[in-house]
């Protein structure tokens, strides 16, 4: 498996707790690469705040560190830079440009530059069009199941894979597989076997 494959995984209907083991080990790898070189590489300051922004809107903070926290956008960025192809790449900038004309012509301002209840208002309506998205791909049969022999990548909308990369980038991250899925990158240490008599006990 390489990243292409994992990215035409993220754009198929498959759940992210679903996807295979292989694909969870690159985008943990991807992670790694963050820590080791962080900063901005594609996404400018306010593509970056955008992304921060509404990816915080759908992991918020609560007891555990949300998306921001878990640096999404620098995970995101780094796909944009090093995974994607430079024509999806732009499809997805095009589409953050795309929030902003929206915000404007609803309110006057970058969706950034919002309220939170009209920021949550534009939320909802693009949630709206993502379903919307989900429900024609999983109709489809040929696009439901995604070969990894595929040249092409499937149909996207910028919420929905805007939706996908957050939860990727967050459930696959040490603060989302950690502390808020409770398991763990790497072994914390070798607890050694069980005495028979407590593993028949058990």
């Amino acid at each position: 498996m390489n990243r292409r494959d994992v990215l035409r995984l993220l754009g198929s209907t498959a759940a992210i707790s679903a996807l295979p083991l292989e694909a969870i080990s690159l985008i943990q790898t991807a992670h790694a690469q963050v820590a080791q070189a962080p900063g901005l590489k594609t996404l400018n300051p306010h593509q970056n705040e955008t992304v921060i922004v509404i990816s915080e809107m759908i992991i918020p903070e609560t007891n555990t560190p949300g998306a921001k926290g878990a640096k999404v956008n620098e995970f995101i960025d780094l796909l944009l830079t090093a995974w994607y192809d430079p024509s999806d790449t732009r499809v997805f900038l095009d589409g953050l440009t795309a929030v902003d004309t929206q915000s404007r012509k609803q309110f006057g301002k970058d969706f950034t530059a919002c309220t939170a209840d009209q920021r949550t208002q534009m939320m909802h309506a693009m949630d709206e069009g993502a379903m919307q998205f989900a429900t024609a791909l999983k109709a489809s049969p040929a696009r439901t199941k995604v070969s990894l022999e595929q040249t092409t990548p499937p149909p996207t909308n910028f919420f929905y894979t805007m939706k996908k990369l957050t939860l990727a980038g967050y459930y696959t991250s040490e603060i989302g597989f950690e502390k808020e899925l409770g398991k763990f990158i790497i072994p914390p240490g070798h607890e050694g076997c069980a005495p028979l008599d407590s593993a028949v006990a058990q």
